[in-house]
């Protein structure tokens, strides 16, 4: 893969599911399906956004290790990136990527207590594409 950044980004932006790992409390890797991200800087810095009640939440609050995956099952390709998570519930963040129709799942606006900022930080990354796969670090 000769840019990881563009060949990935383009990924991310394509895809309308992008799935989250977390570790729980014994340990095991927990993976959810969310709703494409919301905005991204690169691929080192990746936002999505969640309810502050969820389970997801309070396992990044006890261990910050994280991984999002995405995948492109018509072509077969896909890419797993390595990182944290934060938690960010101040009004700037979460201004920055509420969009119209999020009431849906936040009925109080953006200023809703259960609404919240996932801000995921890459560190590595692996891809897989014609049978092979590559890591690749994230500067």
């Amino acid at each position: 893969m000769r840019d990881a950044e563009k060949t990935v980004g383009n990924m991310i932006d394509k895809e309308k599911t992008i799935f989250v790992g977390s570790v729980d409390a014994e340990g095991f890797p927990n993976i959810k399906a969310m709703l494409q991200t919301r905005k991204r800087e690169g691929i080192k810095h990746i936002y999505l956004s969640t309810n502050t009640s969820s389970m997801r939440v309070s396992q990044f609050l006890k261990n910050n290790r994280a991984c999002l995956y995405v995948c492109n099952t018509r072509f077969f390709k896909g890419v797993m990136l390595r990182g944290t998570m934060e938690i960010l519930t101040d009004s700037t963040s979460k201004e920055m990527i509420w969009q119209e129709g999020d009431t849906m799942y936040y009925p109080e606006g953006v200023t809703d207590p259960d609404y919240c900022v996932l801000k995921f930080t890459a560190f590595s990354g692996r891809y897989y594409s014609g049978f092979k796969s590559e890591d690749f670090t994230i500067e």
